[in-house]
C-alpha cells in the first residue's frame, strides 16, 4: 500500500515526458513534415516501442545491482572494460552533439529577444555567444540554482505550447495533410529517436522508487505515452499550418536549419503565434540547454577526478564542456538538423539502442540471470531491436559520408 510520502507513478512519469519533451521537439515536425503527417505516425509509433523496450531493457540490467548505478557501471560489468569505454565515449558525443545543436538554434531566438526587448538588432553569433554565457554562468554557479531556473521556466514552456497550440489550431488547413513523400521516411528517423531520448533517467527513477520496479515500468509506460501525446498534438497544428514549398515552408526551413516554431512564426505572420512560437522555442532550448550542460559538466568532472568546491562546479570543466559547442555553432550556425541527426542516428541508437540489447542478452542467456523483472520479449525481440539499431546506425553513417542520399 502506498504510503502519503511515497512517490507517485504520475511523478515519475513526468519526470520521463520533461526529459523527452525538450528543443528536439522544435525539429521534429520539420523531418515528419517532409515525409507527410500520416505516413510518419507509422514511423513514430515504431520510434516510441522500440524506445520504451529498450528502457525497459535497463530497468531489467538494473537488477544485477543492489542500489542504482549509471549506465557507464552497467557497461562495465556486462561488457568489460570495451563496453565501458565505448559508453563513456558515445556518452561524451552524445552530449556535445545535443549542446551544438541548442546552441545553434540558440543564436536566432536569443537574438529576436533582445532585439524585441531592447531594440538591438545583434548577429545570431552574438545572440549564441550572449545565451551561452549568461545560462553557462547558471551551471557553473552548480545543481540548485540550475533546478530552480529550470523549474522556472518549464511553466513557461508548457503555457507557450497550449497557447501556440490553441491560437495554431485556427490556422490549419488539411489539404496539407495529405502529403506523401517515403523518400524522407528513413532520415527522419533520428529526430523521432530523440524525441523519446530518456534512457539517462532510468537510474534516477530506479532511486526514486527505491528499487520498485513495477513502479518504475509504469511510469516508464506512462511517461511515454504522454510524450506521444504532447508530440502528436505538437505535429498536428504545425503540419496542418506550415507549407512544405515556398519561403519559409518546410523544405525551406530544414535546408536553413530553422525550427518549426520559427517557421510557423514566419508563415502565419500574427502576432499572437510569433508571441507564443518564439516563447515555445526559446523555453524549450533552455531547458534541454541546462539540463544537458549539467549533465555534461558532471559527467566530465567524474571523468575527470576535478575537485570542485562545495555549491557550484569547476570553472574549467564548465568551460570545457560549452565553449566547443559554441565554437562548432558560431562556425556553423545551420547545424541544428545535422547535430540532432548525429545524435540520434549514432549516439542514441548506440547507447539506449545496441548496448541495452546486447547487456540484457548476456544477463538473461549467457549468465542466466532471470530473477526479478525481466522486459518482455525473447531472443527474437532482442535481434530485432539490435538490427533496427544497426540498421538506422549505418544508414545515418552512410548519410554523412556521402554514400548513399538523405539528409
Amino acid at each position: 500500500m502506498q504510503t502519503k510520502n511515497s512517490p507517485s507513478v504520475f511523478g515519475g512519469a513526468l519526470l520521463v515526458t520533461g526529459s523527452c519533451v525538450g528543443a528536439g521537439m522544435l525539429g521534429l515536425p520539420i523531418m515528419t513534415g517532409l515525409v507527410g503527417f500520416f505516413p510518419s505516425l507509422i514511423l513514430f509509433f515504431i520510434a516510441a516501442i522500440f524506445m520504451t523496450f529498450t528502457a525497459l531493457l535497463l530497468v531489467e540490467v538494473q537488477q544485477e545491482f543492489s542500489q542504482p548505478v549509471n549506465l557507464s557501471t552497467m557497461c562495465g560489468f556486462s561488457l568489460g572494460k570495451v563496453g565501458r569505454f565505448l559508453c563513456w565515449v558515445t556518452y561524451l558525443f552524445l552530449f556535445y552533439a545535443l549542446l551544438v545543436a541548442y546552441t545553434a538554434l540558440s543564436g536566432h531566438h536569443t537574438s529576436l529577444l533582445l532585439e524585441h526587448f531592447l531594440s538591438v538588432n545583434l548577429p545570431e553569433w552574438v545572440g549564441s555567444l550572449f545565451f551561452v554565457i549568461l545560462f553557462g554562468a547558471v551551471v557553473y554557479r552548480g545543481t540548485t540554482p540550475v533546478d530552480l531556473l529550470n523549474r522556472f521556466f518549464m511553466v513557461f514552456k508548457i503555457l507557450a505550447y497550449f497557447g501556440l497550440i490553441f491560437v495554431g489550431s485556427r490556422f490549419i488547413d488539411t489539404n496539407l495533410y495529405s502529403r506523401v513523400s517515403w523518400n524522407y521516411l528513413l532520415p527522419a528517423i533520428p529526430i523521432m529517436i530523440i524525441s523519446f531520448g530518456f534512457h539517462n533517467m532510468v537510474p534516477s527513477l530506479v532511486k526514486h522508487f527505491g528499487n520498485d520496479s513495477r513502479k518504475v515500468v509504469l511510469s516508464i509506460l506512462w511517461g511515454v505515452l504522454m510524450t506521444v501525446v504532447v508530440n502528436l498534438v505538437w505535429q498536428w497544428v504545425a503540419l496542418g499550418s506550415i507549407p512544405v514549398g515556398g519561403k519559409d515552408g518546410l523544405m525551406d526551413s530544414y535546408q536553413k536549419g530553422v525550427d518549426a516554431a520559427q517557421s510557423m512564426s514566419m508563415v502565419l505572420s500574427t502576432p499572437s503565434v510569433s508571441l507564443f512560437s518564439n516563447a515555445l522555442a526559446f523555453f524549450a532550448i533552455m531547458t534541454s540547454f541546462l539540463a544537458q550542460s549539467m549533465s555534461l559538466v558532471h559527467f566530465l568532472q567524474d571523468a575527470t577526478q576535478v575537485k570542485v568546491k562545495e555549491g557550484q562546479e569547476s570553472f574549467s570543466i564548465t568551460c570545457l564542456a560549452l565553449l566547443p559547442p559554441l565554437l562548432i555553432a558560431i562556425l556553423g550556425p545551420n547545424l541544428f538538423f545535422s547535430a540532432l541527426n548525429f545524435a540520434g542516428g549514432i549516439c542514441t541508437m548506440l547507447l539506449f539502442g545496441v548496448l541495452p540489447v546486447w547487456m540484457c542478452w548476456i544477463k538473461r542467456y549467457q549468465r542466466g540471470h532471470r530473477s526479478g523483472f525481466m522486459a518482455p520479449g525473447g531472443r527474437v525481440v532482442f535481434i530485432v531491436l539490435f538490427l533496427f539499431a544497426l540498421f538506422v546506425m549505418v544508414y545515418q553513417l552512410s548519410s554523412m559520408m556521402g554514400v548513399i542520399g538523405g539528409n
